[in-house]
């Protein structure tokens, strides 16, 4: 309990972080005093229980009209009152709501944690679907975390008033004669309700424990399948290029099995708890009328007076069973609860851990490693890098075979790769590496071409300091590298509405552009960027020799001082110098001419 306790403070400091918090804070006292009122409001109606039906039982036409009217007034507070309440809470919802998801969007951005998480090597390390977590339990958490703090503190002002209600009117006692004991309970209606609802709680959390583990293993195969779905989609070329749909559809079949499996168990839980909860939400609208019975019989209470005992008693169980009530939500609470504390711990001790590799940072203008070697996250040796130093300016050939250890060099270099020993100084000056396999974000060809600066709407000006590009500007680029005609093709008139007809680029760009084309579209990206170190690795390799010979000539044309890291298995198209460092042996450094070394591995 003390964990959890934590585990829910912890979340609502991120909850109250930032102006949205301060805002939610603000929509959440304005609803408890709308609650309130509620509660104000009720009592009301338990004395206009007592005052309708006293005017019935003397046959009082007049008192009777006048109490319908006091009763349509309570009615239409009452529902101002409750509807108000709503509103305000489901703007709170979204102000807390949006400063929790900010928290753990940074969290996760922040210090390449979210590459770190699904590069974990040990399981215990590794988060599942980060984007459900993220995106829905956020959702859920801050809506319950509002509804039900909201609902305990209202419960709270209620029982006192709702119990000195029923005091005042349970002035009787209950005399145990019939069973033999010479024994009066006096105001035992006060003393009923509580003992009634306590055992009932008992008996809810006793069969309903397991809903909570219920719950969490639900969300999790849901997420799965959603992921299955949304990797089928991504890439469907492939999987039809393969013919891979049986085998896609076994995979589906399986994780759909998996929810339904876990569904079985849930409802069959519910199923357990409802069997008790549904009788006993029944039972508390009639109960008070059966306890009150003997003293209306005994002459010690008016019909006016037995209604109002019947509605105040009802108050008082109805306050003291949000716990039976609510359990179903707090399940899902605790669930959405835990699952996010796990993930920002996860997501801290990612930004935390400890790197075998010193990297340093400093006012140099050259790139040196020393004492390099690249490990795996189990600790197997990926490979021993020779110590190579690159000047400002110069370009450079990271040549070796396939399986080298070439790309966790280029990641190792990036500061994403921790796990090995060495060191490695970094140069001054901007830096830009680009991947085999280009990253589509979401929108047109423009918005693609200058990520991830920022492509100015019509008229729009840039802020200062701040790296942006006009459409026009993005165009020139996209001319530059070949890609100009493309343009016109991805060219939505919002992103919201390419997205919403499966336009995104980052969904159908396997199908708009070639893998060639995603390259080009890299390059146009070291233009707009125009980085003094740029590292490429394999990031020429679906062009064709002519057309990578010609890309690297605008990059040595348009960005002259750059320093060109290139990490490829084969020579790059490049006249004049070239310096190679040789992975797959490390052999020396060498200084080669091009033209001879292309000739020499022909």
């Amino acid at each position: 309990m003390k964990t959890l306790v934590i585990c829910i403070w912890g979340l609502f400091r991120l909850c109250l972080s930032g102006s949205g918090g301060r805002a939610g804070l603000i929509c959440f006292g304005a609803v408890l005093a709308l609650n309130l009122a509620g509660v104000y409001i009720s009592v009301r109606m338990i004395a206009w229980y007592a005052a309708f039906y006293n005017a019935l039982q003397k046959m009082d036409a007049a008192a009777a009209l006048t109490q319908i009217g006091v009763f349509l007034i309570l009615i239409a507070l009452g529902s101002g009152q409750a509807l108000l309440a709503i509103w305000v809470r489901k703007i709170g919802i979204m102000h807390w709501r949006k400063a929790l998801t900010s928290a753990m969007l940074d969290a996760w951005l922040n210090s390449r944690a979210h590459w770190r998480l699904a590069h974990a090597g040990h399981p215990d390390n590794h988060i599942d679907n980060p984007d459900q977590r993220i995106a829905e339990d956020c959702e859920i958490f801050v809506r319950r975390l509002l509804n039900e703090a909201l609902d305990v503190i209202t419960m709270v002002v209620g029982l006192f008033t709702y119990f000195s209600v029923l005091w005042s009117l349970s002035t009787f006692s209950l005399p145990l004669g019939f069973i033999g004991l010479d024994v009066e309970i006096p105001r035992y209606m006060v003393w009923a309700a509580p003992v009634y609802v306590l055992l009932s709680s008992l008996a809810t959390h006793v069969l309903g424990a397991r809903l909570m583990t219920l719950n969490m293993e639900q969300q999790h195969r849901e997420a799965d399948f959603r992921y299955a779905l949304s990797r089928l989609r991504e890439t469907s070329s492939a999987v039809s290029l393969q013919a891979g749909e049986p085998a896609e559809r076994r995979i589906l079949d399986q994780r759909f099995g998996r929810i339904v499996d876990n569904w079985r168990h849930l409802i069959r839980r519910e199923f357990i708890v409802g069997c008790f909860i549904r009788p006993y939400m029944m039972s508390t609208m009639r109960l008070p009328l059966f306890l009150a019975a003997p003293a209306y019989f005994a002459g010690n209470v008016t019909l006016g007076g037995l209604m109002q005992l019947n509605v105040a008693f009802q108050q008082v169980t109805q306050t003291m069973s949000w716990f039976i009530f609510s359990y179903h939500d707090l399940a899902e609470f605790v669930s959405a609860a835990r699952r996010l504390d796990g993930f920002r711990i996860r997501m801290g001790d990612a930004a935390r851990a400890p790197s075998g590799i010193a990297v340093t940072h400093g006012d140099v203008e050259r790139l040196e490693t020393r004492g390099l070697a690249l490990t795996s996250p189990h600790g197997g040796v990926i490979a021993r890098i020779p110590d190579f130093t690159v000047s400002r300016g110069e370009t450079v050939w990271l040549r070796g075979a396939s399986g080298r250890g070439k790309s966790t060099l280029f990641k190792a270099l990036a500061g994403m790769w921790r796990h090995g020993e060495g060191h490695i100084v970094c140069p001054s000056g901007r830096t830009m590496f680009l991947p085999q396999h280009p990253y589509l974000p979401l929108g047109d060809l423009h918005q693609a071409a200058v990520y991830p600066a920022r492509l100015l709407a019509e008229g729009e000006m840039a802020r200062p300091g701040e790296r942006a590009f006009t459409i026009a500007e993005a165009e020139a680029l996209l001319q530059l590298v070949g890609l100009g005609g493309r343009a016109a093709t991805w060219a939505p008139a919002s992103a919201e509405t390419a997205c919403a007809h499966g336009r995104c680029i980052a969904h159908s760009s396997p199908q708009g552009l070639s893998g060639g084309e995603q390259q080009r579209l890299m390059l146009a990206r070291v233009l707009a960027s125009a980085p003094d170190w740029v590292f490429l690795d394999e990031a020429t390799s679906a062009l064709d020799r002519e057309a990578e010979r010609e890309l690297f000539q605008l990059l040595r044309r348009r960005l002259p001082g750059a320093t060109l890291v290139i990490v490829t298995h084969r020579p790059p198209p490049l006249s004049g110098p070239v310096r190679t460092i040789d992975l797959s042996w490390a052999e020396p450094e060498e200084a080669v001419d091009v033209a001879r070394l292309r000739a020499a591995t022909a």
